[in-house]
């Protein structure tokens, strides 16, 4: 069977800059893959990458066997990105930005059908938001931006959901409640690759873990991969803080 993502001696390079060298994974379908790396190791790099915003210099990209492209038009992979990514002072009520995940699933005119609105209102309930729906999206708390971000992801009904730090800058009520959205996610068979600094979190989120150094120094099982040398390596110090070496 044909993996949900995978990635094959991808190499990025921003003129002098080796962004991605040589990096190549595989997630398979059902599986939360968790993407661990300090700040510069590539990992937004890599998901634009995915998404094909960014071509690679080598190297290929797959999503469930189509490019980036296609996958793309055809609403089979979902991108939630960095907060310092969006414009909060956007016009948007919240309930905008979630139709937002509908818009391949509609006609050119994109007016919403019975089955995007059902869709949305489903979204917004997951991520207990509905209350909040009309409200312009800069007006709500880092935490419910998020959530609003994972909502428009699962209105958009894709196999491949890629999140860029969703955790950061979050409440524990919505680290919990998207933690547990995704585990509900692949449950029902959808594929999600996630980066993230909470490293506490990686062992009951993750099925497995990448560490990521502009080139894939290890993928496993987290506990395999998330070794105190292996994170020793990659942070310069010992992220766990359990004082083991």
């Amino acid at each position: 069977m044909t993996p949900a993502l995978q990635v094959r001696s991808a190499t990025v390079r921003y003129g002098e800059v080796l962004a991605l060298d040589d990096v190549t994974l595989t997630v398979e379908r059902g599986d939360i893959c968790a993407l661990i790396g300090m700040n510069g190791s590539g990992k937004s790099t890599l998901f634009k990458t995915i998404m094909g915003v960014i071509a690679p210099d080598a190297g290929t990209v797959t999503i469930d066997g189509m490019t980036p492209a296609v996958a793309r038009r055809s609403g089979a992979v979902a991108y939630v990105p960095q907060a310092e990514d969006i414009d909060w002072t956007f016009p948007l009520s919240v309930r905008e930005v979630v139709m937002m995940g509908r818009y391949g699933r509609q006609g050119f005119l994109r007016r919403p059908r019975p089955a995007d609105r059902a869709a949305v209102d489903e979204a917004l309930a997951r991520v207990d938001l509905d209350d909040l729906q009309h409200r312009q999206i800069g007006n709500l708390s880092g935490g419910q931006r998020k959530r609003a971000f994972v909502a428009r992801a699962l209105a958009q009904e894709a196999g491949v959901l890629l999140l860029d730090e969703p955790f950061a800058g979050v409440d524990l009520r919505s680290q919990a409640a998207i933690t547990a959205l995704l585990r509900d996610e692949a449950t029902s068979g959808s594929t999600v690759l996630i980066s993230t600094h909470d490293l506490q979190s990686v062992p009951q989120l993750a099925d497995q873990a990448v560490l990521l150094q502009n080139r894939v120094l290890a993928q496993g099982q987290p506990d395999e991969v998330m070794t105190p040398s292996s994170l020793i390596r990659i942070f310069g110090l010992d992220p766990l803080g359990d004082g083991s070496r």
